[in-house]
């Protein structure tokens, strides 16, 4: 028989090579360097014949074309091994004469896209947004659908802060709160909504992106300075802040309800929190976490300190709690979640979404489905670590999917 492996690098191509060993013909598709492999296989009914129907052709476009050696019907089946488990892909009534050749579609396509350095895919998809386990009235469960993006894996950093602002600061930027932070590795924290969302216009115009956020509902003029009215250009590829309804997809990690993103208990070996320990779900010790409680506040824990969520990111939960764009107003309860597909919050609001609890937060404030807020426009006391709950607010950024790997 006639094996087709298609190799893809820049290109895809075909190369043929001869099996005496079987009668089924296969085909591969495999994906240079990510050695992933998918095999097809064209089987007739009834099995019992002389000659085997050969796979002749699989090209780009997705036409397989084989040969018919008996009047029979047809099936494509799949595996992703040459041992099986084998499953039926596409169904071929064939009326054709023994001899003769059957061209089957099979739309199998295949794409490999850089993703940016620092960050993860999030898929797109439906998942239940809100609380299921503890009647959380402010986060009542709704079905919810989000594209597909990219998180930054950690917190952003006092580090990669620093660095944009340095260029924010040269190219006419100016900040309310210049953002603070323990260590270059520790996520940065008092810094308000305003703040962020013009780091991260910097970040994408520091690597070439096209920036998200404007002054105007034209996308003419680039945010940069004060707090204002800002418009975001959803389809533009810079770097921005995730709606709530996306870091509570990336934040859940592909679990289905569960309190946190790796399941329904939460203890000091699994973030950094307070385990004032009121919490039927709370175990292990108590108070501040011991590891990074060192007498100066804030105590927040270098990024990465513990394991990630299924989709690799790490923090999602503790540390600093992240902003987010959504609006929201009082009064109590919150307004509930629109639901739907990729919401992006109300129109208006005197605060914004901060999700993911804190270092100095309980156990109830660092589930997935807990929904906090804040003042977008907070400013600084004037020293650093002076105000705890300002202490407790940092962010993490997203891209949209086809966004071009960034430079920074």
């Amino acid at each position: 028989m006639k094996i087709f492996f298609v190799e893809g690098s820049s290109k895809l191509h075909l190369k043929k090579s001869i099996n005496h060993q079987t009668s089924i013909g296969v085909f591969i598709i495999q994906l240079i360097p990510f050695f992933f492999a998918c095999l097809l296989v064209v089987l007739a009914f009834p099995s019992t014949r002389a000659e085997s129907d050969v796979i002749e052709s699989f090209d780009q476009s997705g036409v397989l074309t084989f040969t018919q050696q008996s009047n029979a019907v047809y099936k494509v089946e799949w595996a992703s091994t040459p041992d099986g488990p084998w499953r039926q892909l596409f169904g071929v009534a064939s009326t054709n004469a023994p001899g003769s050749t059957v061209r089957v579609d099979v739309p199998m396509f295949y794409r490999i896209q850089a993703v940016p350095e620092g960050m993860v895919l999030i898929p797109a998809g439906a998942y239940v947004q809100g609380d299921t386990l503890d009647g959380e009235t402010n986060a009542a469960p709704v079905t919810t659908t989000v594209s597909d993006f990219y998180m930054d894996v950690h917190e952003v950093t006092v580090g990669l802060w620093q660095s944009v602002k340095t260029y924010a600061d040269a190219n006419g930027y100016t900040f309310t709160n210049p953002g603070f932070g323990k260590a270059a590795d520790h996520p940065v924290h008092s810094v308000n909504w305003y703040d962020c969302i013009k780091w991260c216009n910097a970040r994408s115009q520091q690597a070439g992106k096209t920036p998200v956020y404007y002054t105007d509902a034209e996308f003419a003029q680039v945010y940069t300075n004060g707090e204002t009215t800002v418009y975001a250009r959803w389809d533009a590829v810079g770097y921005r802040l995730p709606t709530e309804a996306e870091w509570e997809k990336a934040a859940r990690g592909g679990l289905l309800a569960q309190r946190f993103p790796w399941g329904n208990e939460i203890s000091h070996g699994l973030a950094n929190f307070n385990n004032d320990f009121i919490e039927p779900y709370q175990t292990g010790t108590t108070g501040f976490h011991p590891a990074y409680n060192d007498g100066t506040i804030p105590f927040t824990s270098p990024a990465g300190s513990f394991l990630a969520n299924q989709y690799g990111l790490y923090d999602m939960v503790g540390n600093v709690s992240e902003w987010c764009w959504d609006n929201l107003d009082l009064p109590v309860p919150v307004p509930p979640y629109a639901g739907g597909t990729d919401p992006r919050g109300p129109n208006t609001g005197e605060f914004r979404i901060r999700r993911g609890g804190h270092w100095y937060g309980f156990a109830f404030e660092s589930t997935c489905a807990a929904r906090n807020l804040y003042f977008p426009d907070r400013q600084a006391d004037g020293a650093a670590n002076d105000d705890i709950t300002f202490s407790t607010l940092g962010f993490r950024t997203v891209l949209a999917v086809g966004s071009e790997p960034s430079r920074n």
